[in-house]
């Protein structure tokens, strides 16, 4: 049960089992009602701190938003109902921006526009739990299986939530992060010619095409000191062969370099550092290189990503863009 109902026995008992993916959406609705209630008995000229830090709180209903986003949308997906993927997340959307003009109200410390924006944002939630509550969830169960909800469990863990403590797994038993989880769940398409990664399925082929077409060098050091990748992209920022494959990395640099890269490898084989970045100016370019130790779960050492990239572009950007302008 979560740590806000204060040991109390929650509403939903005896209706969806503790943990269970709606009964903790319902509850964090409980949490959301009672932030609002709280920030609409504040006197915001007295407490404006407090007030700030309770609309923080308020404000990590994104978490809320983003399990339904990634979590549940896509079963319903698979069920055939696709309306909340295209007109609830216009709602959220919507509501992100309602609290981002808030906060910068907040931070401004501009007390008239803090209170009209809340207020905003207040009646956005009850509003968007209002529907929630009478068609999403409702009609969630009577399509979701217990299977599929259980296989709820890893995605929400690796979201979050609003609460301060963590509500009780569904089903309660050992945690299996996503990387191990090898359940086979129905897909809309084959994984027959597929290996599976952390999360998802690709043919090799797939995987070609999506180094290929990255804007980042990457090569990839063995534990041994070989080098036994790297991607052959249009535009890399240090030319590559075929001939590095098998090569020792060590002698893939110039020797003015040689020592550094031989403390990078020390220092991620002994366990004492996992990423070594620089940053440089070459041929007019900003360029941002970093290493990066691989390990096993276990942390056993696997070897060393080694990044690289022309930044000039990202340094240069200022403001927003949101809108496409390909023409």
């Amino acid at each position: 049960m979560s740590e806000f109902l204060n040991n109390q026995t929650s509403p939903f008992e005896g209706e969806y089992p503790d943990g269970h993916p709606v009964r903790t959406y319902l509850e964090e609705n409980l949490l959301i009602r009672s932030i609002i209630d709280e920030l609409q008995n504040v006197n915001i000229n007295e407490n404006f701190l407090f007030f700030e830090a309770l609309f923080q709180k308020l404000a990590k209903v994104e978490l809320h938003f983003a399990r339904k986003e990634n979590q549940l949308f896509p079963y319903l997906e698979k069920h055939g109902w696709t309306s909340p993927s295209q007109n609830m997340w216009a709602f959220h959307d919507a509501i992100r921006e309602e609290i981002k003009v808030t906060r910068k109200a907040l931070e401004a410390k501009d007390i008239e526009a803090s209170i009209i924006n809340s207020q905003q944002v207040f009646r956005s939630l009850e509003h968007i739990m209002q529907v929630e509550e009478g068609r999403l969830l409702p009609n969630a169960m009577n399509m979701i299986s217990e299977d599929e909800w259980k296989e709820f469990k890893e995605g929400d863990r690796e979201i979050g939530w609003m609460f301060d403590k963590d509500p009780t797994p569904y089903p309660e038993d050992e945690y299996i992060h996503p990387s191990q989880d090898t359940k086979r769940r129905n897909l809309p398409f084959g994984i027959e010619d597929k290996t599976h990664y952390d999360e998802g399925y690709l043919t090799p082929e797939q995987v070609n095409s999506i180094f290929r077409i990255l804007p980042v060098d990457i090569t990839y050091v063995n534990e041994n000191d070989q080098v036994v990748f790297y991607n052959r992209g249009e535009d890399r920022v240090f030319p590559r062969s075929a001939g590095i494959i098998g090569r020792e990395v060590k002698f893939c640099h110039p020797p003015k370099s040689v020592d550094q890269v031989i403390q990078i490898l020390e220092a991620f084989k002994a366990g004492t550092q996992d990423l070594a970045e620089f940053w440089i100016n070459f041929k007019g370019q900003f360029i941002h290189i970093q290493y990066f130790a691989v390990r096993d779960p276990d942390r056993t050492y696997r070897g060393v990503i080694e990044m690289s990239q022309d930044v000039s572009h990202v340094r240069a950007l200022e403001g927003e863009k949101r809108l496409l302008d390909w023409e």
